[in-house]
């Protein structure tokens, strides 16, 4: 009898994790970039009654439940625009990735909503760098992103007078010419870098580790950081965001059953 209901007891704390994983869901339906997540429990068998002599088969009871794993759900968010110069989403698979300048550790985020430090790197709130390929030759670290109107690089009688990311990931300075009459054809568009997408062979081997990102991306086995559109990675969609990926309705009635 007691076995039975302590049995009975670990399926109470199942669903408690459950009900917990279900809430931070809920909560977290108007994050940028935010996966849904989903318990998944697993039986506890150990209690052996009898086994047959020739080994091959064995009776047992189970112990009750446990939570096997908090899984993530990768499908993609709606995408709004936002009209800000620094948003970006991601249309299809991958990630951005940023590198913490402190420790130089890289974590993978589908949150778009970045900003311009004070020396024009393309940063996530906290302060986490871009990661891409530029062509900068200030840029000490040439895989940080730095978007500026005055690189160094900047073909000669010409000034930029804005700027725009392509969905290849492209960072483009639109110029004009300085010279006085000015030519008939003006300059083309000058890249100054490339915000690049990373994918990965198993995604579920991320580990959230809170801010919208994701660690342990060695053991979900990088397939290469790259252009955007280009070899099963997506688009990059300026001026715009991905919203969680959190299906209300779901959600609530998953509460529900559990």
């Amino acid at each position: 009898m007691l076995r039975s209901l302590n049995t009975a007891v670990t399926g109470l704390h199942f669903q408690q994790e459950k009900l917990d994983v279900i809430g931070n869901n809920i909560a977290n339906v108007n994050t940028v970039g935010f996966r849904a997540g989903r318990a998944q429990g697993a039986d506890v068998f150990s209690q052996k009654l009898s086994q047959f002599s020739n080994n091959t088969t064995a009776s047992g009871i189970g112990n009750g439940v446990s939570l096997a794993q908090v899984s993530n759900s990768f499908a993609q968010g709606n995408i709004d625009s936002t009209g800000q110069p620094y948003d970006m989403a991601i249309d299809g698979s991958g990630f951005f990735v940023v590198r913490d300048t402190a420790t130089t550790a890289t974590y993978a985020t589908r949150a778009g909503d970045f900003r311009a430090d004070a020396q024009g790197f393309l940063t996530t709130s906290d302060g986490m760098r871009v990661q891409g390929v530029s062509s900068d030759p200030d840029v000490t670290t040439t895989s940080d992103i730095r978007i500026t109107l005055t690189p160094s690089n900047l073909p000669a009688d010409t000034e930029a007078v804005s700027w725009r990311i392509d969905s290849n990931g492209d960072v483009n300075l639109t110029l004009r010419s300085t010279l006085v009459p000015p030519p008939a054809t003006p300059p083309a568009p000058f890249k100054i870098a490339q915000i690049q997408v990373q994918t990965f062979k198993d995604i579920n081997a991320l580990s959230k580790v809170g801010n919208n990102r994701f660690s342990n991306l060695a053991a979900a086995g990088p397939s290469g950081l790259g252009v955007a559109g280009e070899g099963g990675r997506g688009q990059i969609r300026w001026q715009s965001l991905e919203q969680a990926n959190v299906d209300l309705a779901t959600q609530f009635t998953d509460l529900m059953v559990t």
